[in-house]
């Protein structure tokens, strides 16, 4: 009878409200999961399934892809470890969920504006303490000999030194930070007992100590090395001796502790390399002037190897351009008979008499 028909909403028509309570129930359930495995409080997963049913609820997130809905409570788990102060890094998550840094990231970046949550920076202190947590170096086994064993503090502390001067000189920004905790560490472990350690690699240290290699840390540890060399070069008695990438090592103690001293000689601010280049420039100066505070003299610029700016690493070492394929003899050669189009005579400069006869030429039937 159609004076029985009673109108229904297109969403329980069709269905549309079950599939998004599956939808939303595996997604709880996946951010349970992750919270489970990576070891979180209660609170912590509480919080991170009410960010996840309140993000499913957002009319931005309605349409997306089904990749980026999965990635959503991995976002909602990160941003919650955050608010927390729970050192949890990017890379820890994407690798859990075997998923694009880059995609993680702009789904991060839009649950963080949609939702208007504060997430504040990561703790390099505590993701320090958290990383050496997990490293079987500071009991004796039967994988880690007597002579590779630490005590804990010491190694902490002396990896936070190191991660600070890392810090200082542009080593850290815009980086991932395990790389650099886990060369840091490496060289502390090293430091603490150089007799017995110098020999082992990084790699036969990460080993040892049962956590993963991340690639870049062979890359982090040769510019620590590198800044460490040229801190050395401002210790007078360091400079007896003929210093590298292995023995420089023993003297990390001493370069930690005058590091603000030693940064400040090894290296120049760009106001002063301005000054030097205006000294050796200048051709008003006359020849045997006296040199002024910001230009350092000769002796001094010999000694130091050549003071340089601190700038970070992406400006010292440019990544290098693809060089295009130089034309061949042949493809060089001009016949004259090349073709010209109709937009590339356009382009030319016409003087009024050309322009007279051109409209002239155009007038013709």
């Amino acid at each position: 009878d159609p004076g029985c028909l009673s109108e229904v909403a297109y969403s329980h028509s069709t269905g549309q409200k079950e599939q998004l309570s599956r939808c939303l129930q595996r997604g709880i359930r996946r951010v349970q999961d992750l919270c489970k495995v990576l070891q979180l409080p209660t609170v912590f997963e509480e919080t991170a399934v009410s960010y996840f049913q309140r993000a499913l609820q957002h009319p931005s997130f309605h349409l997306v892809s089904v990749e980026k809905k999965e990635l959503l409570g991995g976002c909602c788990v990160f941003v919650t470890c955050r608010q927390h102060n729970w050192p949890l890094t990017m890379g820890t998550i994407c690798s859990l969920l075997y998923a694009k840094q880059e995609l993680f990231a702009g789904v991060f970046l839009s649950l963080q504006k949609e939702l208007g949550l504060s997430v504040p920076a990561l703790s390099l202190a505590d993701l320090v303490k958290t990383h050496l947590n997990s490293f079987q170096l500071f009991q004796h086994t039967a994988n880690v000999p007597a002579q590779f064993v630490e005590d804990k503090e010491k190694m902490v502390t002396r990896t936070m030194q190191l991660v600070e001067l890392a810090s200082e000189t542009w080593l850290v920004t815009g980086r991932h930070p395990v790389p650099i905790v886990t060369a840091a560490a490496f060289l502390s472990w090293q430091s603490l007992q150089p007799a017995a350690r110098l020999t082992c690699t990084l790699a036969r240290f990460c080993k040892l100590a049962a956590v993963d290699l991340p690639p870049p840390a062979h890359l982090r540890l040769k510019e620590l090395l590198e800044i460490l060399l040229r801190m050395a070069s401002q210790l007078a008695w360091l400079r007896v001796f003929k210093l590298d990438k292995k023995t420089v090592v023993k003297h990390i103690g001493d370069l930690l502790q005058h590091r603000i001293f030693l940064l400040k000689n090894a290296f120049c601010l760009e106001e002063e390399e301005q000054q030097q280049h205006q000294c050796k420039g200048s051709p008003s100066s006359p020849p045997q002037a006296v040199p002024d505070k910001g230009c350092p003299s000769g002796r001094e610029h010999q000694r130091g190897g050549g003071r340089r700016p601190l700038l970070p690493p992406c400006l010292i070492h440019p990544r290098k351009r693809l060089r295009t394929a130089a034309p061949s003899a042949l493809d060089a050669a001009i016949t004259g008979d090349e073709h010209i189009s109709d937009s590339e005579i356009e382009q030319y400069l016409r003087g009024p008499e050309e322009i007279r006869a051109f409209r002239k030429v155009k007038a013709w039937p």
